[in-house]
């Protein structure tokens, strides 16, 4: 079972959002490698699985670990954060400004296969990394395949 993004109103209002990030950003020139909605920035994320775990890193440059919170409620995983913006120096001019700052939330639905009690979370180097232990029944076991001789 796969890690799910938790998208609670739907692909209706996923595809018109991509549509209007297509649009911001062919009239601004800017890269998605963030997305920034009203006043709120999310951070990439690789999902990835190994034979005993789910592993979430997401990068957070900048932060701390006590900007950083991990929740889970029921089978939702929260990520939140605040990126705090920095004292401008009084004769700096801005010309291009491509930092992110501001509040962040991601949120996954996680696969019923995940021990949530066992889940531990990292911070090291502005990466965050998450990892979701895998129910014993759940991992997956490598089964011998005998083949009978015949006449």
């Amino acid at each position: 079972m796969e890690l799910v993004p938790w998208r609670p109103f739907g692909e209706e209002i996923s595809s018109l959002r991509r549509e209007m990030d297509n649009i911001w950003n062919r009239f601004f020139g800017e890269t998605p490698l963030a997305r920034r909605v009203a006043g709120e920035w999310w951070p990439s994320v690789d999902m990835s699985e190994t034979r005993d775990s789910f592993i979430i890193k997401t990068e957070l440059p900048g932060l701390d670990a006590k900007d950083v919170n991990v929740s889970i409620s029921g089978d939702i995983l929260t990520i939140k954060g605040e990126k705090k913006r920095e004292e401008e120096e009084k004769d700096e001019h801005h010309y291009r400004a491509e930092r992110y700052y501001g509040s962040f939330e991601r949120s996954f639905q996680l696969p019923s296969s995940v021990q949530a009690d066992k889940v531990e979370a990292t911070f090291e180097k502005g990466v965050l990394k998450i990892s979701l232990p895998k129910v014993e029944e759940a991992k997956k076991k490598q089964i011998e395949v005998k083949v009978k001789g015949g006449k």
